[in-house]
């Protein structure tokens, strides 16, 4: 719900609201009183302050996650002819990102439990063209990394982590992205934390960092900001084609701030999703997310799932929702399914398409009372018959 929605509606219950405060607003009002708004030593500061957060030698700030897929896709020169196999149940940017660099998408299915890829489901659509793999870590619950690293390296392909959800979600106790070849993050308003708009990616390859860092600002051999910098004219060069994807110190600003509270808001989602799942536990026909085996999800979206025998419809409840003032959002989307891929042709995706259809997102944030909660349960409750 955007800002304007919520004045117009006061008691209504939002999905989610970003946890903005005093802090974000002077650290970036800093940014601009600094005279450096563009590209600078804020976004600096905040690569080395995230890539440190996840585990990885480099972080790459640009103006998206579906920016920081594109450019991930490219370090592994990637084009027409290959095929990288994706999740159809992600937002479309992750299949979207393949056909920026010429090469084939190809859908896989996912497992119930948590909406992700496994070593399974990708070996059924594996070809001798299957160049990666692009795993996502669905709405904030992780992927099995650690299985999908040790499939990929026996079938010589590369695996790239789309963690767009994923900031303070965790496999084996460590950052999701931790050790990943190449990992994209995203920090719009809807994620864990907020630039904005912005993204990242994260790799321990120097040289794709330093050619990342080279694309993202047109290919220029040096950046900008090195070269207002210097105490001596520089002249660039543009080794090759570049992007306009950079990130602004604003934006980096407002992330370090993010940054620092991290740990803070994944406690508070965590907190507000226990209570969530201890209380659905009397609403029959409805499977709430959870924690994988392998890790620790971030809860960035509480989806629940309608058993086939529910009552009423995903599409019905979320009206219902709505009238009691309560707003959901259906669940994630089956990009096969959309008209942007009609005629591209896939696999049987009967998991995929059960979790799209019958899937909504509840509302968590981190102002959320118990009150806004009950009113959310009730509702369920009453519809459920129970």
């Amino acid at each position: 719900m955007t800002a304007p929605d919520r004045a117009a509606a006061p008691d209504r219950i939002p999905v989610m609201v970003p946890w903005l405060g005093e802090e974000e607003a002077k650290a970036a009002a800093d940014a601009v009183l600094s005279g450096w708004v563009a590209q600078g030593p804020r976004v600096t500061e905040f690569e080395r302050a995230f890539a440190e957060r996840v585990g990885a030698e480099h972080g790459i700030a640009v103006s998206s996650c579906t920016t920081a897929l594109h450019l991930a896709l490219v370090a592994l020169d990637l084009g027409p002819g290959d095929e990288v196999i994706v999740p159809s149940l992600s937002f479309i940017a992750t299949a979207n990102a393949v056909r920026y660099v010429g090469a084939r998408p190809v859908f896989a299915d996912v497992e119930e439990a948590t909406g992700n890829l496994t070593p399974a489901t990708v070996d059924a659509v594996r070809t001798p063209r299957t160049k990666a793999v692009l795993a996502v870590h669905q709405g904030g619950v992780p992927a099995d990394v650690h299985a999908l690293r040790a499939a990929c390296a026996e079938w010589e392909v590369a695996l790239v982590e789309d963690a767009a959800c994923g900031i303070g979600a965790t496999v084996g106790g460590k950052s999701v992205g931790h050790g990943a070849l190449l990992a994209a993050w995203s920090f719009h308003p809807r994620k864990v934390i907020t630039t904005g708009e912005g993204g990242m990616v994260t790799t321990d390859d120097a040289q794709w960092a330093q050619r990342l860092r080279r694309l993202r600002e047109h290919g220029m051999n040096v950046s900008a900001a090195q070269r207002h910098a210097s105490s001596k004219p520089i002249v660039e060069s543009y080794l090759e084609v570049g992007y306009n994807y950079r990130m602004t110190d604003i934006q980096a600003a407002v992330g370090l701030v993010q940054l620092g509270r991290l740990d803070e808001i994944v406690a508070r989602r965590r907190a507000l999703a226990a209570r969530y799942a201890e209380l659905l536990r009397e609403v029959p026909g409805l499977r709430p997310v959870r924690d994988p085996a392998h890790g620790q999800g971030n809860f960035q979206s509480y989806w629940v799932l309608l058993a086939q025998d529910f009552p009423v419809g995903r599409d019905e409840l979320l009206a219902v929702l709505s009238e009691a003032g309560i707003s959901a959002r259906r669940g994630i989307m089956a990009s096969h399914l959309e008209p942007a891929y009609e005629g591209h042709g896939a696999a049987a995706l009967p998991v995929t398409e059960r979790i799209s259809r019958d899937s909504l997102i509840l509302p968590l944030f981190h102002t959320m009372t118990e009150a806004q909660q009950d009113r959310v349960v009730a509702v369920l409750r009453d519809r459920a018959g129970g």
